[in-house]
């Protein structure tokens, strides 16, 4: 029987960190025309739901890898805190009111409760798993 050699804890949290920094980039950092609606005159954007969406299914995937491989917590911090720098340095160099320090702090708690919940979520499933896998005939 070949026994499955563990990952290294802190090379998946830097690959974790590049990741989360890369899915930023890809879903919205490029993004950042806001658009005006012709009739009414409401502006949305700049990002749409179908990216959002994308985009956090990505950070759920990243730190349900990064909980399975390595410290909860630090799976949790690899991906709330590149996002909500790379987040913030977009959003700092683009608006003139200083809202963008009220949407950092709600990216950067959002993203750690979120995380929070997917990694305990993650080590419940990995628990139980592992459970089941030792008491099976």
């Amino acid at each position: 029987m070949t026994t499955r050699k563990k990952p290294n804890p802190t090379l998946t949290t830097l690959t974790v960190v590049v990741l989360t920094v890369v899915a930023w980039w890809i879903f919205l950092g490029r993004d950042v025309v806001r658009e005006v609606d012709p009739a009414t005159g409401n502006v949305t954007g700049p990002y749409g739901a179908p990216q959002v969406i994308a985009c956090v299914l990505v950070l759920v995937a990243l730190v349900v890898v990064g909980t399975l491989s390595a410290p909860a917590w630090a799976a949790v911090l690899a991906v709330a805190v590149p996002f909500t720098a790379a987040w913030t340095i977009q959003a700092q160099a683009t608006d003139d009111s200083g809202l963008w320090a009220v949407g950092a702090l709600l990216v950067l708690l959002g993203t750690l409760a979120g995380g929070a919940v997917v990694a305990v979520v993650t080590r419940v499933v990995e628990r139980r798993r592992a459970a089941r896998s030792t008491t099976a005939p």
